[in-house]
C-alpha cells in the first residue's frame, strides 16, 4: 500500500506496542480451535496502534464462533516479513499473515488458494487489478486487504507563491521546481529514493515514461532503456540542478519526506490518501493529479498509476482449514474491512466495500484515488522473487540519480541481481 516498506506506514518498534499478542488465547498450534495471525503494525502511536482493531475484531469473531480462540501478533513493517519467513523456515508458520508479498511461499506449496478457503462471492469480490496483482497462474493465492493508489501531490500556497501551474508533464514538472527553487522552497520535488520506500518511488516515475519493472510477458525488465532513460532525466534535470532539496534522493525516505511536505518544505511529492487526510487536517491548501508524463508520451498515451496493496495468506495445516475460512471470510465482511481501511485512510480492497465508502461518496480527493487504483500498477508480487528483488531495489536504486553516477550502470547491476534471484533454487 509497504508492498513503504511494501505496507503503508512506519515503522513503529520504539512505540513498545509490538511482538506481542493482541489476543492472547489458548495454544499456539493448529489444532483447529485456535487461530494465529501475524499482522503489520499500521498505526504510529499508541492512539493508532492497529491493536484496537483486531482486540474488537477478533472478539466479535469469537462471540460469533464459540470455541474458537486468535491470536494476533504484531511486528513492525521493517520486520514482519521477515519474521513470518523465519517462522515458516522453523516450520512454525501462522495460520493466517498479513505482509507485503505473498508468491514465495505460493510456489512453496504452503498456501491455501482462494476457493478452498473462500466463499465464491468472498472471492469474487476483490478489485480487479489486485486480484490479478495476487493470482499465480490464475490462482487467487495473495488477498488484497487494503491498498493505495499514489497522486503526486503539490502545495497551492507555495504554488501561487512561485506562480507555479500544476504539472501535466515532466518538462512542466521541472519549470515548477525552478519557480518554486526561486522562492526558497527547501524541497522543490522530494525525491524519496532512500531505502524505506524506494521502490515505489521508482516504479511511479518509471510507469510516467512507458516502462516498468516487467515487460509484457512479466519477465523484469528493470534497465530497459525506457527505465534508463527515466532515471537519466531524473539526475540531469532534477538532482544536478539542486532540485531535489538538501537530503541526496538516496537517503531521503518517505516518512521524512512526508514530514517534510507536512511542514509546508516540499513543493511536490508523490502520497498516498493517508497523506492527504493529515495535509487536511492541518488546513493545508493541496493539490493533486496524475504523475505528470515524460515529453514523448505526451498526450499520446496515459500510463497507468501505481498501485500498492497488502496481501492476507492462509498457511496451510492439518485441521485448521474450516477455522482459517470462518476468520477470512469474516474478516473480509464490508463492516470489518471498511472499518480498517477508514482507520488508516486507505482503500478497501474489494468492490462492495469500496462502493459502500461513506469517505469515497463525501471526498472528492477519495475517488481520485480510487479511480486510480482501478487501472493501476503494482508490483509483481506474483514472482516469487519479488520480496528479494524489491530489497535489492530499495537499496540501490537511488545510486542511480547520484550526480557521479552512470544510471545504466546502476540498474544493469540491480537487473542482474534480479536475474540470480529469479532463478529456481
Amino acid at each position: 500500500m509497504r508492498p513503504r516498506p511494501f505496507g503503508m506506514t512506519a515503522s513503529v518498534a520504539a512505540l513498545g506496542l509490538l511482538g506481542s499478542l493482541v489476543t492472547a488465547c489458548g495454544s499456539s498450534g493448529s489444532d483447529g480451535t485456535t487461530l494465529r495471525l501475524v499482522a503489520p503494525e499500521y498505526g504510529t502511536s499508541p492512539a493508532t496502534s492497529s491493536r484496537a482493531y483486531w482486540d474488537k475484531l477478533t472478539a466479535a469473531f469469537t462471540a460469533a464462533h464459540p470455541g474458537k480462540k486468535v491470536e494476533v501478533t504484531l511486528y513492525p513493517w521493517a520486520d514482519v516479513d521477515r519474521e513470518v519467513t523465519r517462522m515458516v523456515q522453523d516450520d512454525n508458520a501462522p495460520d493466517v499473515a498479513l505482509m507485503g508479498a505473498y508468491s514465495d511461499f505460493a510456489a512453496q506449496g504452503r498456501l491455501y488458494a482462494a476457493s478452498e478457503v473462500m466463499s465464491i462471492r468472498a472471492e469474487a469480490n476483490f478489485l480487479p487489478p489486485l486480484a490479478e496483482a495476487g493470482s499465480v497462474d490464475g490462482t487467487l493465492y495473495g488477498l488484497p486487504f487494503v491498498a493505495s493508489s499514489r497522486l503526486l501531490f503539490y502545495n497551492e500556497e507555495l504554488f501561487d507563491e512561485a506562480g507555479a501551474e500544476p504539472p501535466k508533464t515532466w518538462s512542466e514538472l521541472k519549470d515548477a521546481a525552478e519557480a518554486l527553487k526561486k522562492e526558497g522552497v527547501l524541497y522543490p520535488y522530494a525525491l524519496p529514493l532512500g531505502p524505506e520506500e524506494a521502490h515505489a518511488e521508482a516504479l511511479i516515475w518509471e510507469l510516467s515514461n512507458g516502462g516498468g519493472y516487467t515487460d509484457s510477458t512479466g519477465r523484469y525488465s528493470i534497465a530497459s532503456e525506457k527505465n534508463t532513460q527515466t532515471f537519466r532525466w531524473i539526475k540531469d534535470n532534477l538532482v544536478v540542478p539542486a532540485l531535489t532539496g538538501p537530503v541526496p534522493p538516496a537517503e531521503l525516505n518517505r516518512q521524512d519526506a512526508f514530514a517534510a511536505f507536512l511542514r509546508g518544505d516540499v513543493g511536490m511529492v508523490n502520497g498516498y490518501p493517508s497523506l492527504l487526510h493529515e495535509a487536511k487536517a492541518k488546513g493545508m491548501k493541496v493539490g493533486t493529479l496524475r504523475m505528470p508524463v515524460s515529453d514523448t508520451l505526451g498526450d499520446a498515451e496515459t500510463p497507468p498509476a501505481a498501485g500498492v496493496a497488502d496481501w492476507m495468506m492462509a498457511f496451510k495445516h492439518d485441521g485448521n482449514r474450516e477455522l482459517v475460512g470462518s476468520f477470512l471470510n469474516f474478516v473480509y465482511e464490508d463492516k470489518n474491512l471498511s472499518e480498517f481501511a477508514g482507520r488508516y485512510h486507505l482503500l478497501p480492497s474489494t468492490v462492495s466495500a469500496t462502493q459502500a465508502s461513506q469517505d469515497a461518496a463525501a471526498d472528492p480527493s477519495a475517488e481520485q484515488f480510487l479511480a486510480a487504483l482501478r487501472s493501476a500498477q503494482l508490483y509483481p508480487v506474483d514472482e516469487p522473487s519479488w520480496l528479494q528483488v524489491s530489497n535489492t531495489i530499495k537499496e540501490n536504486i537511488g545510486k542511480a540519480v547520484a550526480p557521479s553516477a552512470d544510471p545504466k550502470t546502476v540498474l544493469d547491476s540491480i537487473a542482474q541481481q534480479a536475474r540470480d534471484e529469479a532463478q529456481p533454487r
